[in-house]
């Protein structure tokens, strides 16, 4: 099998001092303008549990810092942007993914960016069902061009796949799971930002479609949706380089944020 098996935490230790602050900005400014166009779609308001962390702070001596803002309404329980790291020391981390309410099972919507200090890109529609027991969910959004974009990108000499050690991550993934590493390069950037925007129109497609949950159903779906979003966060393999910047202690309120444990705004009905 062919790919990254190294860890994070191993990928930056060994080239700790990459200058990529030119890098990150580039990655983040995606970031911002998916989130624009979100934003556009959907009337959302930012939790006062994030506004604190706008921006934190490293430990002293690792210049790290981040940001996490986190939205809920009209239909999305959980939306978390956010960065982490230190760019001009190789590692940053970036998010931005999105948790449906429970009117609808269309698929959560995740993205990742990173630099490691290559490229880390992630992105996934995140299922809200057993795929194997639930086969018609399957070809209903993950069949088609979803399953050609994997094809592509399998198929694409400059990106590898990545794939991570901990188990739970690797089943947090669908087979058309975009998990990659890749040089920095305009070129990489551009197919990076053309298949995100992609991603997330079709995402937009899929909501305009969709057909309501069952009042019945709906308050299983939810319970489903938020363990699944906290074990994903929780067993995150890159929180180990999180603590290291951060402390033990801020680390693991954010990933808490993350998840949406430090919320005060209602989850959707």
């Amino acid at each position: 099998m062919s790919g990254i098996t190294q860890s994070i935490e191993e990928m930056v230790e060994a080239n700790p001092n990459v200058d990529n602050q030119e890098n990150f900005d580039a990655l983040w400014g995606l970031l911002g303008e998916m989130l624009d166009k979100v934003k556009e779609r959907f009337d959302i308001t930012m939790d006062p549990c994030s506004e604190k962390l706008q921006p934190y702070v490293g430990l002293p001596d690792t210049g790290a810092h981040g940001y996490i803002g986190a939205w809920s309404g009209d239909g999305i329980d959980w939306l978390i942007h956010s960065w982490t790291g230190n760019p001009k020391a190789s590692f940053t981390n970036m998010h931005l993914t999105i948790s449906l309410g429970p009117h609808i099972d269309v698929p959560h919507f995740g993205f990742a960016l990173g630099t490691v200090p290559d490229i880390f890109w992630y992105m996934d529609y995140v299922p809200r069902c057993d795929m194997l027991t639930n086969p018609e969910y399957a070809e209903k959004y993950y069949y088609g061009e979803a399953n050609q974009q994997f094809i592509d990108m399998d198929r694409n000499p400059a990106f590898t796949p990545f794939v991570s050690r901990e188990f739970y991550t690797r089943l947090a993934q669908t087979p058309n799971s975009i998990c990659v590493g890749a040089p920095f390069s305009p070129e990489n950037i551009e197919t990076v930002r053309t298949m995100a925007f992609r991603q997330l129109d079709r995402w937009f497609e899929w909501i305009d479609a969709a057909e309501p949950v069952a009042d019945g159903e709906r308050a299983a779906l939810a319970e489903r949706d938020e363990l699944v979003r906290r074990t994903i966060c929780e067993r995150d393999p890159a929180n180990v380089v999180v603590d290291n910047l951060f402390g033990e202690e801020l680390g693991r309120y954010l990933v808490k944020t993350l998840w949406g444990g430090t919320r005060t705004l209602p989850r959707p009905a």
